[in-house]
């Protein structure tokens, strides 16, 4: 454990990124099956992000729940002529509490900039919502052993100038995502015992205590408890497993009992 991270209480937080899948009526049968799935749940907080086009049916099925309501992406302007853009505005407006930003997919697919990711990150806090910001290096990038040189420049360009608070941290090892290859638990641990020290050393120790680092990367019911047995490691942002209501429901129990 960093010794960063003891003596902070942190409540675990599973998240789920549907990414471009489910239309609204498979969104709408998911959370009918998902929610009794995890009734009386309170340990782990549960965090579903479902395209732009579901952000109304899931708002309405968690109203009467715990789990709270994300979207997958931000734009960094209240409004304007941009064209295919959602707000911060807009997004409070469905009651979204948590966003996605910085994902590895808008890095790599879209060309998404560390200039931009930074300002969609102080868009989002100061409109109010919690980032999930995302981190992590390319397969390349390991094996050339500059994966800490990356997630620190990744963590230093997204946050300049901003100290979130609240904020969550998850780190994505592209080389782990949607490919049923994950780190091992080890590994996760020490790179995101490094990630919360570059978070101390830009702010202070407290600070980073506080903040909720996640790992993503093929979770899957069958591995996630031995991701929640490291110290440092508050949670899982879930891909493919989070479109499977029971799947889901299962990481976020083994969240509540880790």
């Amino acid at each position: 454990m960093s010794k960063i991270a003891a003596g902070h209480a942190r409540k675990r937080l599973i998240a789920a990124n549907w990414k471009m899948y489910k239309t609204i009526a498979e969104a709408e049968r998911f959370m009918e099956e998902f929610l009794p799935l995890i009734a009386g749940q309170t340990e782990a907080e549960a965090v579903i992000c479902p395209p732009f086009t579901c952000l109304p049916a899931v708002r309405q099925a968690v109203r009467s729940s715990q789990v709270q309501l994300g979207a997958q992406d931000v734009f960094w302007e209240n409004q304007g002529p941009y064209t295919g853009e959602i707000s911060p505005a807009m997004l409070l407006d469905l009651d979204c509490r948590y966003v996605i930003i910085g994902h590895s997919e808008r890095r790599h697919i879209l060309g998404e900039t560390e200039a931009n990711i930074n300002r969609k990150l102080k868009a989002a806090t100061h409109a109010g919502l919690i980032p999930i910001f995302c981190v992590g290096e390319t397969l390349d990038q390991r094996e050339k052993e500059l994966a800490r040189e990356i997630v620190n420049q990744q963590l230093a360009k997204g946050l300049q100038d901003l100290r979130p608070d609240p904020l969550a941290v998850a780190y994505e090892p592209v080389w782990a995502i949607g490919t049923g290859v994950n780190a091992t638990p080890e590994d996760a641990q020490e790179m995101i015992g490094y990630i919360r020290e570059c978070l101390a050393r830009m702010y202070d120790e407290d600070w980073a205590g506080k903040v909720r680092i996640l790992y993503g990367g093929s979770v899957k019911p069958g591995n996630i408890a031995s991701f929640l047995e490291q110290p440092d490691i508050d949670g899982a942002l879930v891909g493919g497993a989070s479109l499977v209501a029971p799947d889901f429901a299962s990481i976020v129990r083994f969240g509540e009992n880790a």
